[in-house]
C-alpha cells in the first residue's frame, strides 16, 4: 500500500492559504462535511480494533467491524460524489488533496485490504494473521491523510464565514447609506409640509410614512450588525 507516500502531501495542503469555495456553500453545509470527514477518522479506527479482536475470537466482533468499515464506505463516498445535502469534491484544494495527492486511492486501498482481512477472518483461511497486520500497520498513516482532508475542510469552512462576514457587512454599509439619503429625504420633506401649513396636510402623512420606513431601515442595520458579531 502506498497510504505512507501520500499522507505528508495531504498533510502540506491542509497548511496552505485556501482559497475560499464559490459555490454557495453555507455554515450548515461546511458542518456536514467536516462531521463526515471525521467520521471517517473514528470509524477507520474502529474497523480495525474489532478486526483484531474477531481475529481473537470475540463474538460479535467481526459484525462490528464490517458495519464500521460500511458507515466508512458510505461516509468516503458522499465526500467524493456528494449527496442531497452536500457537494463532492467542489474546489481545487479538495481535488488536490484527494486526487492529485492520492487521498482517493490510498483510502479505497484501505477499504480494499480490509474487505479482505474481514472475509479471510470470517472463513477462518490461512493468511488472515498476515492481512491484519497490513491492515494494523495502515490504520497510523491513513489517519494522518484523513486528519489533514478533515483539516482541510475546517480551513474551508473558516474562509466561508469570514467571507460571508465581508459580505455582510458590505450589506450594512449600503443599507446604512439608504438610510442616510432617506433621512435627508425625510428633513427635506417635512420643511416643505410646514412651509405648506394647512394644504400640507396629506404630504404630512407622507412625511410620517416616510419616518417610520427610515426608522425599520435603521433598526435593519442594527440587527445586521448585531449579526455580524457572532
Amino acid at each position: 500500500m502506498r497510504i505512507s507516500t501520500v499522507a505528508p502531501a495531504i498533510q502540506r495542503a491542509g497548511q496552505h492559504a485556501v482559497a475560499v469555495p464559490q459555490s454557495g456553500l453555507t455554515g450548515e453545509v461546511f458542518g456536514k462535511l467536516i462531521n463526515l470527514s471525521g467520521r471517517r477518522r473514528f470509524t477507520s479506527q474502529r474497523v480495525v480494533l474489532y478486526a483484531v479482536l474477531a481475529l481473537k475470537g470475540k463474538t460479535g466482533a467481526l459484525e462490528v467491524s464490517r458495519e464500521a468499515l460500511s458507515i466508512f464506505e458510505k461516509a468516503h463516498a458522499d465526500l467524493m460524489r456528494g449527496n442531497s445535502e452536500m457537494p463532492g469534491v467542489f474546489c481545487p484544494e479538495l481535488q488536490q488533496a484527494y486526487v492529485t495527492d492520492g487521498g482517493d486511492r490510498a483510502i479505497g486501498e484501505f477499504i480494499e485490504l480490509a474487505r479482505k482481512t474481514q472475509d479471510a477472518i470470517g472463513n477462518k483461511v490461512r493468511g488472515s494473521a498476515e492481512l491484519l497486520n497490513r491492515l494494523v500497520e495502515s490504520a497510523t498513516p491513513l489517519l494522518s491523510i484523513l486528519n489533514g482532508i478533515t483539516q482541510l475542510y475546517e480551513d474551508l469552512a473558516r474562509r466561508q464565514a469570514q467571507q460571508a462576514k465581508q459580505q455582510l457587512v458590505g450589506v450594512i454599509s449600503e443599507i446604512e447609506s439608504i438610510a442616510r439619503e432617506a433621512r435627508i429625504v425625510l428633513f427635506n420633506a417635512q420643511i416643505a409640509a410646514a412651509r405648506a401649513q394647512s394644504s400640507g396636510r396629506e404630504f404630512s402623512v407622507v412625511t410620517k410614512e416616510l419616518s417610520n420606513i427610515t426608522a425599520r431601515i435603521d433598526e435593519l442595520a442594527r440587527e445586521a450588525l448585531r449579526s455580524s458579531a457572532h
